[in-house]
């Protein structure tokens, strides 16, 4: 089975739950509509990577930066940077046909996570910053959310088990696009205007 860190120790997840279209903003780039309730998929911990890839089976893949909660003692208890990695092409063959995401979104190597660090208060000023090739892409976090972690936490409990070491991704703010090769990626996590993590990967 596939680890994340935290603090410098192994943590199993059992599976990685996904909210998809948490940021308004996000929802317009990509043409989508509005939701009417919290969108939910699951990556296997097959999924689970720390290595950051352009292509899968010959198919090029997205970046989409994400806040990543980890499950312990039955709350959120510690936060990392990750990247939902997507097959945009073949999401969008899917849901054209009203089929599933995960062969768009669950393959191995779609979840890319960097190290969880323990948080003791998930508030408005917690958010993500993203730059690639040392230029800002991305930024937003749970201001801008739709859907906040204690809101996420509770719809999950209605019908999932969150297990410790669960991971939940919470949505991407716009600026998505293609990961190139070469590209070097920088995952930030800022609370308050203090850098809580950072994580780096070199695109394969």
């Amino acid at each position: 089975m596939n680890t994340v860190k935290l603090n410098s120790q192994d943590v199993t997840p059992s599976k990685i739950v996904c909210i998809g279209r948490n940021y308004v903003e996000h929802i317009a780039e990509l043409g989508n509509e509005m939701p009417d309730e919290m969108v939910v998929f699951n990556k296997p911990n097959s999924a689970l990577s720390n290595e950051l890839n352009a292509f899968h089976l010959e198919e090029a893949l997205h970046y989409e930066g994400e806040l990543c909660f980890l499950v312990k003692n039955g709350k959120f208890s510690a936060v990392a940077f990750g990247l939902d990695l997507t097959k945009r092409g073949l999401q969008s063959k899917l849901k054209g046909k009203g089929l599933p995401w995960e062969r768009a979104k669950a393959f191995d190597g779609a979840a890319v996570l960097g190290n969880f660090v323990e948080i003791a208060v998930i508030d408005e000023h917690l958010i993500l910053e993203l730059t690639i090739n040392d230029q800002l892409i991305q930024q937003g976090g749970v201001e801008l959310m739709m859907y906040k972690p204690d809101d996420i936490f509770k719809e999950l409990s209605t019908f999932i088990t969150l297990e410790d070491g669960d991971v939940v991704m919470t949505g991407t703010p716009k600026g998505v696009g293609v990961v190139n090769k070469g590209d070097i990626f920088c995952g930030k996590v800022i609370q308050s205007g203090n850098v809580l993590v950072t994580s780096t990967w070199t695109a394969n």
